[in-house]
This record gives C-alpha cells, sequence and structure tokens, in this order.
C-alpha cells in the first residue's frame, strides 16, 4: 500500500504536481499509460494515451523501467504479464472493473467444463486468471479480426462481455457461447433519456460503445470501440454527437474538435448528466506522484501463472500488428 505520508503542501497544486510527477519519470525512467477514461488531468501528463489494445502495444514496446498505469487493475496486469522484469504499478489497487468482477476463476474453470470442444475468446477486460485459461485475448477494437481469425467451424466461446459477444456474433454472422458479463458503466446507458436528447438535439449523431445493451446500439448511428468512436468524431461532418461510452473519452473529442458539439449520453442515475466509471476516476495526480515517488502498489504475478497468461496476449498482439 501507499504510505499514509501528506504530500508537501508546496506540491498540491495540479501543475506543480505535474513538475513533479515529470521530474520522477525522468529521474526513474518511467513512463505513464494513461487510458482515455481517466480525468482530463490524468489524460494530459500521460506518455502515451489510448483503449487497451494501444495500450497494451504500447506497453509491450517500452524501454521503461517503470511502467506507472493510469487505469485499472486489469490493465496494469496487462503491462506486468508482457513485461515481467519491468515495474509496472497502479497508483491505486481498488481500481477494479465490474467487468472482470463479473467473470471469477472458479465459475469460469466450471463453465468451461460444458464445452471442451470450444476455443475460448476472452476480452481483455478480464482478470490474470481468467486469461491464463483462454486460447486468445481480445479488445473492442480487434474483436472482430481476433473471432474471424478461427475457422468458421470452430466452435467458439466468448467472455466475459455479454453485449460485445452478441454484436460481434450478430455483426459476423458467427455463433459463440457468450459469458453473461457486463460493464456496469455501459449496461446503465438510458435508452429514453438518450432518445430524449436526441429530440432536443435532432442533428446530432448517437455514437456507442459495443458493450452498450442491444437497443441503445440499435438506435446509433455508430458504433465501435473507445478509439474508433474518437476517430469517427474527427473523420464525419456532423457537428453535434450524443457519445455513450465513459465521458471521459469526450476530452480528447473536444481536443480534436473544438467546433464540434459533444453531449455525455446519461445513465439511469437521475442525479448524473453523465454515466462516468467510478473505478477510472479513481485515478488522480496526487496518486501518481505518490506512486512514483515509493514506486507503490506494484503489480506482482506468480510466474507460472503469468507465462499461461502470456501467450493469448501475445496471440493477440500478433494478429493485431
Amino acid at each position: 500500500m501507499i504510505k499514509n505520508e501528506i504530500v508537501d503542501n508546496s506540491i498540491q497544486f495540479p501543475n506543480q504536481l505535474k513538475n513533479e510527477i515529470i521530474r520522477l519519470k525522468k529521474e526513474k525512467n518511467a513512463i505513464i499509460l494513461g487510458h482515455f477514461y481517466q480525468n482530463a488531468d490524468v489524460q494530459d501528463i500521460s506518455d502515451f494515451l489510448g483503449d487497451s489494445l494501444y495500450l497494451a502495444q504500447m506497453a509491450c514496446s517500452t524501454d521503461a523501467n517503470i511502467i506507472v498505469f493510469a487505469g485499472v487493475k486489469f490493465m496494469a496486469e496487462t503491462a506486468k504479464i508482457i513485461n515481467p522484469k519491468k515495474k509496472v504499478l497502479l497508483p491505486d489497487l481498488n481500481a477494479g472493473c465490474s467487468l472482470s468482477d463479473s467473470c471469477n476463476e472458479s465459475d469460469f474453470k466450471e463453465f468451461l467444463k460444458k464445452y471442451p470442444d470450444h476455443k475460448v475468446i476472452t476480452y481483455i477486460n478480464s482478470s490474470t486468471e481468467v486469461k491464463a485459461m483462454s486460447d486468445i485475448i481480445c479488445t473492442s477494437s480487434n474483436a472482430k479480426k481476433v473471432v474471424e481469425s478461427f475457422p468458421k467451424e470452430q466452435k467458439l466461446i466468448f467472455a466475459p462481455d455479454y453485449n460485445l459477444g452478441r454484436y460481434i456474433s450478430q455483426t459476423l454472422n458467427r455463433e459463440m457461447v457468450l459469458w453473461p458479463g457486463a460493464c456496469h458503466v455501459h449496461k446503465r446507458f438510458n435508452l429514453e433519456k438518450i432518445l430524449a436528447l436526441k429530440k432536443q438535439n435532432k442533428d446530432a449523431l448517437i455514437i456507442s460503445h459495443p458493450e452498450c445493451e442491444r437497443e441503445v446500439l440499435i438506435v446509433s448511428d455508430f458504433i465501435g470501440s473507445t478509439s474508433e468512436l474518437l476517430n469517427f468524431t474527427q473523420k464525419n461532418e456532423a457537428k453535434s454527437f450524443i457519445v455513450a461510452t465513459e465521458s471521459g473519452i469526450i476530452h480528447q473529442m473536444i481536443k480534436y474538435n473544438p467546433d464540434k458539439k459533444f453531449i455525455p449520453a446519461p445513465g439511469d442515475d437521475s442525479s448524473c448528466s453523465c454515466n462516468d466509471c467510478n473505478f477510472m476516476k479513481l485515478i488522480t495526480l496526487e496518486k501518481i506522484y505518490q506512486s512514483l515517488l515509493y514506486e507503490e502498489p506494484e503489480i506482482i504475478i506468480d510466474e507460472e501463472l503469468r507465462r499461461k497468461a502470456e501467450l493469448p496476449i501475445l496471440r493477440m498482439l500478433d494478429i493485431s500488428r
């Protein structure tokens, strides 16, 4: 755990924290990998910013001694799996993932016994233990390519995100056995509220992540991974978008499209006009600073387990080159 020492008041302001983080990165040959769903100030301090596939690729290619992951636990574990000799830090170990938690090791092991002739495609939003039981990993960016890498006669299991699996299955006309997991952020988007926003913003396009519920995807003008959504907003001529994914990505959308309007799609919580991941938002500049300073909390993975989980990740990275 991070030491319970109070950060000096002289470096509590954002710009001073950023300067200290930059100094420590240089001193320790460290990099920060940041996900699109992070707070804006964390995104801006990241050396590499992107979706799960891009960050896995960057983790694989870095020559840094220390990787600080501004994301959630499964992402930091993935970085450690493919970088066993590097120190991987996660500024807050409580930064978990509801989707990963929806598929625990023991239940998944029993589930697989029912389908001994199936190959297992596992979404990167999963634990190291579940990855180790898989044939290949995928992200929302490359899921179609990964599924298509198997012969059509090969029976497949897709886990743990049911919505993404169903979307890929229908898009490719490929039957798969689906694990019934879900992301708490994408599951909460409220169709009625989205349609009400659309009525108020008739020219706005609804763009959605494939982890969303089916009814949200049906009314969407474009469906894609986080990076695909960002690219779409840059290439499309529309001036207004209703964004049905974690609202952190809107920071980048505005940076690349300052003349366009981005409206976060609402969730079921009537007290909030957006739908954020509380786990992602646990990572702050202060925690990144302390993590770099004390080189804690560090991700540690049993070597035998790490080797089992590494192979399906490397297969994914090879297909995605």
